[in-house]
Order: C-alpha cells, then sequence, then structure tokens
C-alpha cells in the first residue's frame, strides 16, 4: 500500500519530535543541584581522615604502610580479638577515599532528603570511613543522622582492641568536624551478639559500650532485634519520620536472613521482593514502609557504577573524578525548550489546515 503525502508529513514530524527531545535533554544540562554539597562533604571527609590519622598516631598506635597504603588511620588488623569475620583489604583501602563522602551527598539527594531532615544509619563498624563519609555527607546537608552502631569489626576495619570504633568518633568529636553521637550501640557479628568473635573480645566491647550510657542492644532473635532499633530511630526521628536509611556493611541485624538481600545491589536501592518478617532485616522493613534504601555494600559494585577508583593511591583530592562531571536536566529549561518545539509544530499543522481550506 502506498504511503500518502500525509502520512509522510506525520512520519516526518514523528522523527523529528524524537530528535528534538533528545537534542532537548541534551541541551537542558547542568551541573549536579548537590555539587556544592557534594564538594564540602568530600572536604570535611579529607579533615576528618587527617585528624583521625593524627589521633591514632598520637596514642602510639602504629600504621603499617605495607596495608594503610595511603596512612590513614581507618585500616585495621587482619586478625584481633574484636575481629566478628573475613574481609577484604582492598574495599576497606578504597572507602577511605574522601569523595565517598559526596558520592553519599548524591544519594541522599537522589533519595529526596532535604535540610531538616532526619536519615537512619544502620552501620557495621567493619566500614569506619563510610561511617565517617556518611556523617561528613548529613553534616554538608545539614541533615539529621541517627547511627546505631555495631562495635565488632570484620578484618581491617576498626577491629583494633585500643582504636575501635568508640576511640575513632571520640577524635572525630574532639577534632571539632563532628558532633555526631549514636542513638544506640551493639556488639554485632553473628547474631548481633558476637557469636564470632572471642570471649575476651565480647567482654571488652560490652564494658566500653556500656560504659557510654547509650542504649546497648544485645537481642539475637531478628524480628526482635529489627523491631528494638525500629523503635529507637522513630523516637528519635521525631513527628516528621524517617525520610532515608543508610546501610553501612553486612550487619545481621541489616542485612537478615533470607537470601532476597542478594538482589539488592549497591548504591540507592530496588528491591524486586521483601521476605517475610522473621528473616527480614532492617533494610527490607525500611523498604516495606516506602523509605528509600541506601545500600553502602559491594564496594566494587559501587565503584564500577559511580566511577570512584578502586584502591587508588594516592587518595584523590575532593572533587576530583567522573563522581563530580556528572549532569542533570534542568527541568524548566527543559520544558521551555519543548513547549517553544510544540507550539512551532502546533502553528505549522494549523497553517497547513488553513492553507488547505
Amino acid at each position: 500500500m502506498a504511503i500518502k503525502p500525509r502520512d509522510n508529513v506525520l512520519i516526518g514530524l514523528g522523527f523529528s519530535s524524537l530528535l528534538f527531545l533528545a537534542a532537548a535533554l541534551v541541551l537542558a544540562q547542568r551541573p549536579l543541584e548537590i555539587k556544592d554539597e557534594m564538594l564540602a562533604a568530600s572536604r570535611r571527609m579529607e579533615q576528618a581522615v587527617r585528624a583521625i590519622r593524627d589521633c591514632r598516631e598520637r596514642k602510639g598506635i602504629g600504621i603499617e604502610p605495607a596495608r594503610d597504603i595511603n596512612r590513614t588511620g581507618l585500616i585495621g588488623l587482619e586478625t584481633s580479638l574484636i575481629t566478628t569475620s573475613l574481609g577484604n583489604l582492598e574495599a576497606k583501602r578504597t572507602t577511605a577515599n574522601p569523595n565517598f563522602a559526596g558520592l553519599v551527598a548524591l544519594l541522599l539527594h537522589q533519595a529526596g532528603v532535604c535540610r531538616g531532615d532526619a536519615v537512619a544509619i544502620g552501620a557495621s563498624s567493619s566500614f569506619p570511613a563510610l561511617i565517617v563519609a556518611s556523617l561528613c555527607a548529613v553534616e554538608a546537608m545539614e541533615v539529621r543522622p541517627l547511627l546505631i552502631c555495631s562495635l565488632g569489626a570484620s578484618q581491617w576495619g576498626a577491629n583494633h582492641p585500643d582504636f575501635n570504633w568508640l576511640d575513632i568518633l571520640a577524635c572525630l568529636n574532639r577534632s571539632g568536624l563532628l558532633s555526631a553521637q549514636p542513638v544506640a550501640l551493639s556488639l554485632g557479628g553473628d547474631g548481633d551478639v558476637g557469636k564470632d568473635m572471642s570471649p575476651e573480645g565480647q567482654t571488652l566491647l560490652l564494658r566500653s559500650g556500656r560504659e557510654t550510657g547509650l542504649p546497648f542492644l544485645y537481642e539475637p532473635d531478628l524480628e526482635k532485634n529489627v523491631r528494638e532499633r525500629l523503635k529507637i530511630f522513630e523516637t528519635a526521628a521525631g513527628q516528621d519520620g524517617i525520610q532515608a536509611f543508610i546501610n553501612i556493611g553486612g550487619s545481621y541485624a541489616n542485612m537478615g536472613t533470607d537470601s532476597e538481600i542478594l538482589k539488592v545491589g549497591p548504591g540507592l536501592a530496588a528491591f524486586p521482593g521483601i521476605p517475610p518478617v522473621e528473616r527480614r532485616g532492617l533494610i527490607f522493613e525500611m523498604a516495606a514502609r516506602r523509605i528509600p534504601v541506601i545500600h553502602l555494600l559491594y564496594i566494587k559494585g559501587l565503584c564500577d557504577s559511580t566511577g570512584l577508583p578502586w584502591d587508588p593511591s594516592p587518595l584523590p583530592e575532593p572533587g576530583q573524578g567522573v563522581l563530580f562531571e556528572r549532569q542533570e536536566v534542568d527541568p524548566l529549561n527543559f520544558l521551555i525548550l519543548a513547549g517553544a518545539y510544540f507550539l512551532l509544530i502546533a502553528i505549522v499543522l494549523v497553517s497547513r489546515l488553513i492553507n488547505r481550506f
């Protein structure tokens, strides 16, 4: 069947509309709205890492340059009394990049978090640099952090008995760079009660954790543990509620025991399914409540998807790299361009109709 001239006009208009929309998306690009906060977060993290390193050295706790190749002070021991599980040295070193703080700020922005919002953070001390990155990000965004942290750590994390996460946090608070305090603590490890930790390590962390006067969670039943954590977070958040949840590491209480967790990718997470409540960690409980979840685990995949370098030496400068070169669509400019184009199309079509009569 032959194509009529009128059909050719319509096909041409359709193709030109698609081409214009593609061009408009490019022309309406702008630097990330959150870029200044991202940079501020990264700069703060760079200062925080320097403060942690100085604090560690003042305490006479050596830094192994063969392990901590960038001398951050955030790389722990291969094994210790408070070590819970295996860990990847390169992943731990990678997260000391100050631009991880910029990434967390970007992810919070994408999750819709605004100034003054409450953000819940469930963290394992296995990734102390990611806790520092998250606290620097919320500081830059003027967001309220609600941190529940487990004190046991996997290899190369905050697993030095004389320089665990509580010691690192004390250093940061004394430096004046951060003023965050956890809303609760736990032992961490297997069952969130340190079953995979040495008895001496359990005793050490129980004592130091309870000396803080903070609520201390010690509940191996997953469902009850998650319920307790939710209650603490919701009470601390107040009437406006929790606007996002950041998971750091692979803690029992946050991850749960269902294999569905393996389908949750790093970054701003999507959830193909929600497991039954008895196997549901805090990540899934937040998702079930439609609270955005930022999943900071699987560090290599996170680097691949965001352009952050894997195991860099030296560490990049704040604001350096493709993460900060990203652009986003300016909706106002796009609407103006699209509106002008479709107005022109309408004028052309009306003119053709008028000429026909």
